[in-house]
């Protein structure tokens, strides 16, 4: 709000919230927020063309995103058959709070958890790598990149399995240059050292476990929603959020059906809507957590689509 009062010149722009992975906790409340209060409280009051919501990857509901990693893993092949059924039977398909269900369904889902412990859960088929680097290690790549960039770069790819958090790397070295600070008028003082994936320094307390109800709330507005999921995403499934979409009672506009780029499939997509509401699942194929990392070629496809009202 405060940007737009800062900024009016882009008050007459179609406004969407977007966001990946955990934002699928924010910013649904986010959204919420704004539409209810769309006209800014301001004096004169903003009226902001709110427009809709994009989110990939969404974490959404905590209990539905980890149970469904039981069954995107069979799926998968990860978890035999036999040893599936027998845990669905025995934990009446509820794999986080396996105690309540009894000493059979523990037993079935440590068995499970053994069998996914060496998976990369953000994607399923790419080796698990280390992704946190201490600052000392951060100090040393940024050097190697700023006295030799080109041997820098074409060493990524030398250890033995090619690890896309290595690519990672390059976002942190980059947001921490001064040069590059002081381009984004970063103030000195209010940010310390940047890093993709903050888990430690944020202040804040989670109490909010699923966005559900907010999407529910948001589904008898009218406004749009994409909601993508890379297929071999394990943290936050494509199962888990069809199970969530499905709870929402939606009408079904768009069935199950591929969608293309450069003539090749790129994932499958489906549509919803209720009323002048109107949601669009998409998966993308073979790309995990975040789908853009992995496909960014058929994500900008995607979303160019679909920001001008096309199909997938």
């Amino acid at each position: 709000m405060q940007w737009l009062i800062q900024h009016p010149e882009f008050l007459e722009n179609n406004l969407y919230i977007g966001g990946q992975s955990y934002s699928g906790i924010p910013v649904p409340m986010v959204v919420q927020h704004l539409y209810d209060n769309r006209e800014g409280g301001g004096s004169p009051p903003l009226n902001l063309k709110l427009r809709g919501y994009v989110l990939g990857n969404p974490i959404t509901d905590i209990h539905i995103d980890r149970n469904a990693r039981i069954p995107f893993a069979h799926g998968f092949a990860l978890i035999s058959n036999r040893l599936y059924q027998s845990a669905k039977a025995n934990c009446n398909g509820d794999y986080v709070n396996a105690n309540a269900s009894g000493q059979q369904c523990e037993l079935k889902v440590i068995k499970m958890e053994e069998l996914l412990r060496h998976i990369n859960s953000e994607h399923i088929l790419e080796p698990s790598c280390r992704v946190n680097l201490t600052r000392g290690e951060n100090s040393t790549l940024q050097r190697s990149l700023m006295e030799n960039p080109t041997e820098f770069l074409s060493r990524l790819g030398e250890t033995p399995y090619y690890c896309l958090n290595e690519m990672f790397l390059l976002s942190e070295i980059w947001a921490n240059d001064r040069d590059v600070r002081e381009a984004l008028h970063v103030r000195e003082g209010t940010k310390g050292q940047w890093k993709r994936c903050n888990r430690t320094t944020l202040a804040f307390t989670k109490v909010v476990n699923s966005t559900v109800a907010y999407h529910r709330n948001l589904s008898m507005t009218g406004l749009r929603a994409l909601i993508f999921s890379g297929d071999h995403d394990m943290i936050a499934s494509y199962v888990g959020t069809q199970q969530w979409i499905n709870s929402l009672n939606l009408t079904l506009d768009d069935d199950w059906r591929a969608w293309y780029t450069d003539g090749q499939v790129s994932g499958y997509t489906e549509s919803y809507i209720n009323g002048d509401f109107a949601l669009t699942h998409a998966t993308v194929k073979g790309a995990g957590h975040v789908t853009a990392a992995y496909k960014p070629k058929q994500c900008y496809a995607m979303a160019k689509r679909w920001f001008a009202y096309y199909q997938l």
